[in-house]
């Protein structure tokens, strides 16, 4: 038995948060019957139904990675009708994004409709190093520096740096271009770092999640993973 939010996550409808919020609303029926209390356990034959519509037990998953453009949102629908990074696939599948990307940031994100893997990946304990690209609208200073290898502190926590260095200094234009590598995946991280110092990041860009990175994918490309890499990222996600 497993709880239902977890289970329809699983199948790859939708988020398990975003379950938690269609069972509160009274969308989701087990065997026919309105579920509305979050704890409700369900086997392996009940029927589930969300809006009438029965989930496709047998459904096949898929995993993608996706070197997204600037101007394009995280999510499966805009209201704006912005374009969005699911738009960007060419599949069937009801395939969302694992965390986000800012609308004016690049690079890589991951997209599937394993809810168990999204969350996994998600879990505050899944400490996976995430590598980014930033143009400053400053040099910095020695101090600087510093200060963000050893940790600067953002809404009362310290952000970890695991690897930092500036890959390209501008003297006459005073700006820098650096390469930071953090764990964690806290909304607007590394813009809130520089700010803390006083920085502003004009541009940003992902270019590795874990093992992963995105420098053979050109702007709007994605492919799909390989067995090995979804394996390897579970792997991770146990340590």
């Amino acid at each position: 038995m497993e709880r239902l939010q977890k289970v329809i996550a699983a199948y790859g409808y939708t988020s398990r948060r975003k379950a938690e919020e269609l069972i509160k609303r009274q969308k989701v029926m087990v065997n026919g019957k309105i579920i509305t209390e979050l704890g409700t356990k369900v086997s392996p034959q009940d029927v589930i139904s969300i809006d009438g519509v029965i989930i496709n037990k047998d459904v096949k998953h898929e995993y993608y990675m996706l070197n997204k453009p600037r101007s394009v949102i995280s999510s499966v629908t805009d209201d704006a009708g912005r374009i969005t990074v699911v738009d960007l696939i060419d599949t069937e599948a009801r395939i969302y994004p694992i965390g986000r990307l800012d609308y004016d940031t690049t690079g890589l994100i991951l997209l599937t409709n394993d809810g168990e893997f999204a969350n996994t990946l998600m879990h505050p304990s899944f400490e996976i190093e995430k590598t980014y690209i930033a143009k400053l609208d400053k040099v910095l200073t020695k101090d600087d520096i510093l200060a963000i290898k050893k940790g600067i502190t953002v809404d009362k926590r310290k952000v970890e740096v695991k690897r930092f260095k500036v890959k390209k200094r501008d003297l006459e234009k005073g700006t820098d271009i650096v390469e930071i590598t953090i764990i964690e995946g806290r909304n607007h991280i590394i813009k809130k770092l520089f700010k803390e110092l006083g920085v502003n990041v004009e541009k940003l860009s992902r270019i590795g999640y874990g093992f992963l990175d995105v420098k053979n994918l050109k702007s709007g490309e994605y492919r799909m993973l390989t067995i090995k890499e979804i394996k390897k990222l579970y792997a991770l996600a146990k340590k």
